[in-house]
């Protein structure tokens, strides 16, 4: 019930929103603008910018995904991620992001580092993760002895919306972070840059195409959730019903009732319950509930690997 108020209209979202956000920049030249005004210089992208784009370094690690992913012509790498809530874990992630990144950036068995590209990983946030008021938080590995700058091609930009200095950034690159937050206004962008990403996040958001797709993507994310905590239901009465079990086969081993017996009062077959009744004999004389449990369940989840 909650759900369907809360959800936004395709108009209603910003660029802070991923969805949004993702669907704009798999334009080549929006992508393009973006980062030319982030970076103050022109960039051109060789090929498509790659959005959601999934990675693992191993099938056996966690999967993880970029928000927006490019190459450009000088082999430079750029993700970029719109970030509207303060998880609280960003300078980490973005460790962890540069390191994914680093991975790939070499052929298998090439041992020559020095081909490796330089990497740009970028977040936009309404929030100031840093505390200081600034715009802008740029990240590059240094010495702590001398200050000198290790240059390895890795770079970290944080940029917050919501700055109190404003001559340290260009005028452009303010109106961007403006109009990143502020999308679903009527904002009369004032360079040719913004103005066309104006215009490509008009043409989304009147997409009837693109209109389907965050519906069928919103309605994926409600029965995932449902599907969630369904399970999560099940498996805490499964836990419940094994607590209960516990508690009354312990009980009749303290009378002196051997399986059969047990089962037979409780109306259960010997073969549902002779794994916890085994269990539960091997804690006598203590009967620690709570070790009982704690191996049943143990027990169950190595019965499903």
């Amino acid at each position: 019930m909650n759900q369907t108020k809360s959800k936004k209209s395709l108009q209603d979202l910003t660029l802070l929103d991923r969805f949004l956000f993702a669907e704009v920049m798999e334009d080549t030249k929006t992508f393009e603008n973006v980062l030319s005004i982030i970076l103050g210089q022109d960039i051109s992208i060789a090929g498509r910018p790659q959005t959601e784009h999934e990675s693992r370094t191993s099938p056996l690690k966690r999967q993880v995904r970029l928000d927006v992913w490019a190459e450009d012509e000088s082999d430079a790498v750029y993700n970029v991620e719109a970030q509207k809530e303060n998880t609280k874990n960003l300078p980490h992630r973005s460790r962890f992001y540069q390191a994914l990144i680093d991975s790939k950036l070499l052929l298998p068995g090439e041992v020559d580092f020095s081909n490796m590209k330089d990497c740009y990983s970028i977040i936009i946030a309404p929030f100031d993760l840093f505390g200081k008021g600034l715009y802008q938080y740029t990240f590059q590995m240094t010495c702590n002895e001398t200050g000198q700058t290790l240059d390895d091609g890795a770079v970290r930009i944080f940029f917050n919306t919501h700055g109190k200095n404003p001559e340290a950034i260009s005028p452009e690159l303010r109106e961007l972070l403006y109009y990143m937050e502020h999308t679903t206004e009527n904002i009369s962008c004032s360079t040719p840059r913004l103005q066309e990403i104006q215009s490509h996040v008009n043409i989304v958001k009147s997409s009837e195409e693109i209109g389907v797709k965050y519906m069928q993507e919103w309605e994926e994310k409600i029965l995932e959730k449902r599907k969630a905590r369904a399970e999560g239901l099940a498996e805490g009465l499964a836990e419940g019903e094994d607590l209960r079990l516990i508690k009354l086969i312990k009980k009749k081993i303290q009378k002196s009732k051997n399986l059969i017996q047990i089962a037979d009062e409780l109306e259960e077959s010997v073969e549902d319950i002779q794994p916890i009744y085994d269990i539960v004999k091997k804690h006598a004389p203590e009967y620690d509930v709570d070790a009982i449990t704690t191996e049943v369940l143990e027990a169950r989840e190595n019965e499903k690997v």
